[in-house]
Protein backbone atom coordinates (compact mmCIF):
# COMPACT_ATOMS: atom_id res chain seq x y z
CA UNK A 1 0.00 0.00 0.00
CA UNK A 2 1.23 3.11 -1.22
CA UNK A 3 1.47 6.72 1.36
CA UNK A 4 -1.21 7.81 -0.27
CA UNK A 5 -3.45 5.16 0.04
CA UNK A 6 -2.32 4.31 3.72
CA UNK A 7 -2.83 8.17 4.54
CA UNK A 8 -6.53 7.88 2.45
CA UNK A 9 -7.49 4.70 4.32
CA UNK A 10 -6.47 6.62 7.85
CA UNK A 11 -9.50 8.97 6.78
CA UNK A 12 -11.81 6.66 6.10
CA UNK A 13 -11.47 4.84 9.23
CA UNK A 14 -11.53 8.16 10.96
CA UNK A 15 -14.49 9.04 9.36
CA UNK A 16 -16.45 5.91 10.33
CA UNK A 17 -15.51 5.93 13.62
CA UNK A 18 -13.42 3.04 13.74
CA UNK A 19 -10.73 4.96 15.14
CA UNK A 20 -11.72 6.99 18.08
CA UNK A 21 -9.91 10.21 19.47
CA UNK A 22 -8.59 9.99 23.10
CA UNK A 23 -7.95 13.31 24.30
CA UNK A 24 -5.13 12.82 26.79
CA UNK A 25 -5.01 16.35 28.29
CA UNK A 26 -6.43 17.54 31.40
CA UNK A 27 -8.33 21.20 31.52
CA UNK A 28 -5.91 24.28 31.46
CA UNK A 29 -7.41 27.18 33.86
CA UNK A 30 -6.75 28.81 37.26
CA UNK A 31 -7.61 25.22 39.65
CA UNK A 32 -5.13 22.96 37.33
CA UNK A 33 -2.66 21.39 39.74
CA UNK A 34 0.92 23.02 39.67
CA UNK A 35 4.16 21.42 40.48
CA UNK A 36 5.69 23.00 44.30
CA UNK A 37 9.27 22.89 44.51
CA UNK A 38 11.55 23.81 47.69
CA UNK A 39 11.87 27.36 47.72
CA UNK A 40 15.67 27.01 48.40
CA UNK A 41 15.37 24.55 44.98
CA UNK A 42 13.62 27.25 42.70
CA UNK A 43 10.65 29.77 42.01
CA UNK A 44 7.49 27.90 41.56
CA UNK A 45 5.19 28.43 37.96
CA UNK A 46 2.50 30.96 38.93
CA UNK A 47 -0.76 30.31 38.85
CA UNK A 48 -2.29 30.43 35.95
CA UNK A 49 -4.39 33.42 34.72
CA UNK A 50 -7.15 33.86 32.56
CA UNK A 51 -8.12 37.51 31.61
CA UNK A 52 -10.62 38.54 29.47
CA UNK A 53 -9.69 41.45 26.47
CA UNK A 54 -13.85 41.39 25.09
CA UNK A 55 -16.70 39.64 25.17
CA UNK A 56 -19.18 41.24 22.44
CA UNK A 57 -18.94 44.51 24.25
CA UNK A 58 -17.33 48.12 24.16
CA UNK A 59 -14.05 46.56 24.15
CA UNK A 60 -14.56 44.72 21.37
CA UNK A 61 -18.10 44.47 20.14
CA UNK A 62 -18.50 41.73 17.51
CA UNK A 63 -15.70 39.12 19.32
CA UNK A 64 -14.57 37.35 22.81
CA UNK A 65 -10.95 36.72 23.44
CA UNK A 66 -8.97 36.25 26.47
CA UNK A 67 -5.16 36.89 27.29
CA UNK A 68 -3.29 34.37 29.51
CA UNK A 69 -0.55 33.92 31.58
CA UNK A 70 0.90 30.63 32.57
CA UNK A 71 4.07 29.05 32.67
CA UNK A 72 5.83 26.43 29.86
CA UNK A 73 5.16 23.47 31.75
CA UNK A 74 1.54 23.96 33.36
CA UNK A 75 -0.71 21.17 33.12
CA UNK A 76 -0.62 18.22 30.48
CA UNK A 77 2.57 19.63 29.10
CA UNK A 78 5.56 18.77 26.83
CA UNK A 79 9.23 18.64 28.30
CA UNK A 80 11.81 19.60 25.68
CA UNK A 81 15.51 18.50 26.22
CA UNK A 82 16.22 22.15 27.14
CA UNK A 83 14.39 21.67 30.13
CA UNK A 84 17.07 20.55 31.90
CA UNK A 85 21.27 21.30 31.99
CA UNK A 86 21.65 17.75 30.86
CA UNK A 87 19.76 19.31 27.01
CA UNK A 88 20.81 22.53 26.90
CA UNK A 89 22.93 21.86 24.53
CA UNK A 90 21.08 20.35 21.83
CA UNK A 91 20.45 23.00 18.90
CA UNK A 92 17.05 21.10 18.22
CA UNK A 93 16.37 21.03 21.77
CA UNK A 94 13.25 23.51 22.05
CA UNK A 95 9.71 23.47 20.93
CA UNK A 96 10.30 25.49 18.06
CA UNK A 97 13.19 23.31 17.13
CA UNK A 98 12.46 19.91 17.41
CA UNK A 99 11.63 17.91 14.14
CA UNK A 100 7.80 17.95 13.66
CA UNK A 101 7.58 14.54 12.70
CA UNK A 102 8.40 13.51 16.43
CA UNK A 103 5.19 15.14 17.69
CA UNK A 104 3.49 11.95 16.08
CA UNK A 105 4.33 8.32 17.37
CA UNK A 106 3.07 5.28 18.38
CA UNK A 107 2.54 4.34 22.00
CA UNK A 108 2.72 1.64 24.18
CA UNK A 109 1.09 1.72 27.74
CA UNK A 110 1.94 -0.02 30.68
CA UNK A 111 -0.55 -0.10 33.11
CA UNK A 112 0.83 0.52 37.17
CA UNK A 113 -2.55 0.89 37.97
CA UNK A 114 -3.51 -1.80 40.84
CA UNK A 115 0.31 -0.59 42.02
CA UNK A 116 0.08 2.75 42.36
CA UNK A 117 -3.69 1.90 44.11
CA UNK A 118 -1.66 -0.14 46.89
CA UNK A 119 1.33 2.33 47.08
CA UNK A 120 1.66 5.80 45.77
CA UNK A 121 5.32 5.69 46.00
CA UNK A 122 5.07 2.74 42.98
CA UNK A 123 8.57 2.72 40.93
CA UNK A 124 8.66 1.03 37.44
CA UNK A 125 11.63 -0.38 37.01
CA UNK A 126 13.32 -2.50 34.67
CA UNK A 127 12.56 -5.92 34.97
CA UNK A 128 8.91 -4.63 35.01
CA UNK A 129 9.22 -3.31 31.51
CA UNK A 130 10.80 -6.14 30.03
CA UNK A 131 7.66 -8.44 31.92
CA UNK A 132 5.46 -6.25 30.23
CA UNK A 133 7.18 -6.47 26.56
CA UNK A 134 7.31 -10.48 27.53
CA UNK A 135 3.35 -10.34 27.56
CA UNK A 136 2.69 -7.05 24.76
CA UNK A 137 5.47 -7.31 22.73
CA UNK A 138 9.03 -4.92 22.25
CA UNK A 139 9.06 -1.34 22.60
CA UNK A 140 10.00 -0.07 19.21
CA UNK A 141 12.73 2.51 18.66
CA UNK A 142 11.15 5.90 18.43
CA UNK A 143 8.30 4.92 19.71
CA UNK A 144 6.42 6.39 23.48
CA UNK A 145 6.53 4.92 26.85
CA UNK A 146 3.01 5.97 29.29
CA UNK A 147 3.12 4.95 32.75
CA UNK A 148 -0.46 4.70 33.53
CA UNK A 149 -1.57 4.95 36.96
CA UNK A 150 -5.05 6.51 36.86
CA UNK A 151 -3.55 9.51 39.08
CA UNK A 152 -5.35 11.75 36.70
CA UNK A 153 -8.35 11.06 39.20
CA UNK A 154 -7.07 13.25 41.55
CA UNK A 155 -6.25 16.19 38.87
CA UNK A 156 -9.61 17.97 40.66
CA UNK A 157 -8.00 18.22 44.29
CA UNK A 158 -4.34 20.22 44.07
CA UNK A 159 -3.63 18.20 47.61
CA UNK A 160 -4.72 14.84 46.54
CA UNK A 161 -2.60 15.32 43.14
CA UNK A 162 0.88 16.81 44.79
CA UNK A 163 0.50 14.07 47.89
CA UNK A 164 3.06 16.09 49.74
CA UNK A 165 3.83 15.97 53.42
CA UNK A 166 7.02 17.11 55.59
CA UNK A 167 9.07 14.22 53.97
CA UNK A 168 8.04 15.88 50.26
CA UNK A 169 5.67 14.29 47.54
CA UNK A 170 4.60 10.98 47.18
CA UNK A 171 3.81 9.97 43.52
CA UNK A 172 4.73 6.82 41.20
CA UNK A 173 7.16 6.92 38.57
CA UNK A 174 10.44 5.79 37.13
CA UNK A 175 13.32 3.85 38.19
CA UNK A 176 16.87 5.09 37.01
CA UNK A 177 17.29 1.61 35.53
CA UNK A 178 13.52 1.81 33.85
CA UNK A 179 14.69 4.95 31.91
CA UNK A 180 17.60 3.16 30.77
CA UNK A 181 16.40 0.64 29.64
CA UNK A 182 13.24 2.21 27.60
CA UNK A 183 16.30 4.30 26.22
CA UNK A 184 18.39 1.36 24.64
CA UNK A 185 15.66 0.79 23.17
CA UNK A 186 15.53 4.04 21.54
CA UNK A 187 12.23 5.55 23.15
CA UNK A 188 11.50 8.75 21.41
CA UNK A 189 9.93 10.02 25.25
CA UNK A 190 8.43 8.86 28.63
CA UNK A 191 5.13 10.15 29.96
CA UNK A 192 3.25 9.73 33.22
CA UNK A 193 -0.12 11.48 34.52
CA UNK A 194 1.52 12.91 37.83
CA UNK A 195 2.45 16.68 38.07
CA UNK A 196 5.82 15.54 36.67
CA UNK A 197 7.86 13.01 34.84
CA UNK A 198 9.97 11.97 37.05
CA UNK A 199 8.42 10.35 40.51
CA UNK A 200 7.69 12.04 43.88
CA UNK A 201 10.63 10.86 45.53
CA UNK A 202 13.67 10.76 43.00
CA UNK A 203 15.71 13.77 43.89
CA UNK A 204 17.05 10.91 46.11
CA UNK A 205 17.63 8.82 43.60
CA UNK A 206 21.12 8.59 41.65
CA UNK A 207 20.85 10.45 39.09
CA UNK A 208 18.33 12.71 40.71
CA UNK A 209 15.42 12.97 38.88
CA UNK A 210 16.06 10.47 36.45
CA UNK A 211 13.29 10.84 33.61
CA UNK A 212 14.34 15.24 33.43
CA UNK A 213 18.46 14.13 33.49
CA UNK A 214 18.24 10.90 31.24
CA UNK A 215 16.08 11.61 28.71
CA UNK A 216 16.73 14.57 27.74
CA UNK A 217 20.96 14.21 28.12
CA UNK A 218 19.89 11.85 24.87
CA UNK A 219 17.61 14.71 23.43
CA UNK A 220 14.34 12.97 24.05
CA UNK A 221 11.00 14.22 25.55
CA UNK A 222 8.88 13.82 28.71
CA UNK A 223 5.01 14.15 29.13
CA UNK A 224 3.35 14.73 32.35
CA UNK A 225 0.02 15.34 33.94
CA UNK A 226 -1.77 13.27 30.96
CA UNK A 227 -5.40 11.74 31.31
CA UNK A 228 -7.19 8.95 30.13
CA UNK A 229 -4.53 6.63 30.20
CA UNK A 230 -7.34 3.28 30.62
CA UNK A 231 -8.70 4.57 27.94
CA UNK A 232 -5.80 3.14 25.56
CA UNK A 233 -4.46 0.25 24.96
CA UNK A 234 -1.32 -1.66 25.67
CA UNK A 235 -0.05 -1.30 22.44
CA UNK A 236 -1.68 0.00 18.71
CA UNK A 237 -2.29 3.28 19.40
CA UNK A 238 -0.46 6.34 18.42
CA UNK A 239 0.24 9.23 20.24
CA UNK A 240 -0.06 13.21 19.07
CA UNK A 241 1.56 15.76 21.20
CA UNK A 242 2.65 18.93 19.81
CA UNK A 243 4.18 21.80 21.64
CA UNK A 244 3.55 25.07 20.86
CA UNK A 245 6.04 26.52 18.51
CA UNK A 246 7.22 28.92 21.50
CA UNK A 247 10.72 30.69 20.40
CA UNK A 248 13.88 28.60 22.62
CA UNK A 249 10.44 27.31 24.65
CA UNK A 250 11.56 24.60 27.37
CA UNK A 251 8.30 23.00 26.85
CA UNK A 252 4.63 23.99 26.56
CA UNK A 253 1.21 22.81 27.14
CA UNK A 254 -0.51 20.27 24.55
CA UNK A 255 -3.75 18.88 23.82
CA UNK A 256 -2.60 15.39 23.55
CA UNK A 257 -4.72 13.15 21.58
CA UNK A 258 -4.46 9.40 20.88
CA UNK A 259 -5.95 7.58 17.65
CA UNK A 260 -7.50 4.18 18.85
CA UNK A 261 -8.17 1.10 16.77
CA UNK A 262 -12.25 0.17 17.91
CA UNK A 263 -11.82 -3.51 18.53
Amino acid sequence: MSARETLANLASVLMSGNVEVIDLSGRLGPDTPLLKLPPELAVDTPKIEIHKISEYDNSGPFWAWNWLKLGEHSGTHFDAPHHWITGKDYPDGYTDTIPVKNFVAPVNVIDCSAEVAANPDFLLDAAAVKAWEAEHGEIGSGEWVLMRTDWDARANDEAAYLNADETGPHSPGPTVDCIEYILEKGAIGWGTQCIGTDAGQAGGMEPPFPAHNLLHAANRYGLASLANLSKLPAKGAILIAAPLKIADGTGSPVRALALVPKS
